[in-house]
């Protein structure tokens, strides 16, 4: 068993996996508060569509690293890689845990904080972007961080193997 490749697969499964919870419960979290005004004001649907959406996006963020594993293991290239060393895939396993984690915390967080900017602009719409979804977005902030982190990692840290 190739150990290594283990390593390498399990740190791509945790940059989905994570923030992939994150995102539903956010989402879950604001989506709450969004449908239980919208019972009673549906025009305000468009106003509150962002804040709900928005905690989803760190589910991109660990999909797009662990595609970025797999692009580089040639996953997609029909050929199986050589085997990679324990050091690689504990190095690939590291580089995807920024993401990974900053993605699970940050989406449920930012779902909490959209949920508060829903039921603020309940009682005052003008204040829906300039306080609902800034807010969110300053969240958002340490996601896009945590991928960064992460693509720094596998781009300029990793010494890829080849295709066998």
């Amino acid at each position: 068993m190739d150990y290594g490749m283990a390593l390498a697969l399990t740190g791509a499964g945790l940059a989905v996996f994570l923030p992939g919870i994150g995102s539903s419960v956010g989402i879950h979290v604001a989506s709450k508060s969004a449908t239980a005004i919208l019972s009673e004001k549906p025009e305000r649907y468009g106003q509150f569509f962002i804040m709900v959406v928005l905690p989803g996006t760190q589910g991109f963020y660990g999909f797009l690293a662990a595609f970025m594993v797999m692009l580089n293991l040639k996953f997609f290239e029909g050929g199986v890689p050589e085997k990679i060393g324990l050091v690689t895939g504990l190095s690939i396993l590291m580089a995807c845990l920024p993401v990974a984690i900053a993605g699970l915390v940050t989406a449920i967080y930012q779902g909490k904080v959209s949920s508060a900017g829903i039921l603020m602009a309940a009682k005052k719409p003008e204040l829906a972007f300039k306080a609902g979804v800034v807010y969110a977005v300053m969240v958002e902030i340490y996601a896009i961080l945590g991928l960064l982190t992460t693509l720094f990692m596998l781009l300029y840290g990793i010494s890829w193997p080849k295709a066998a």
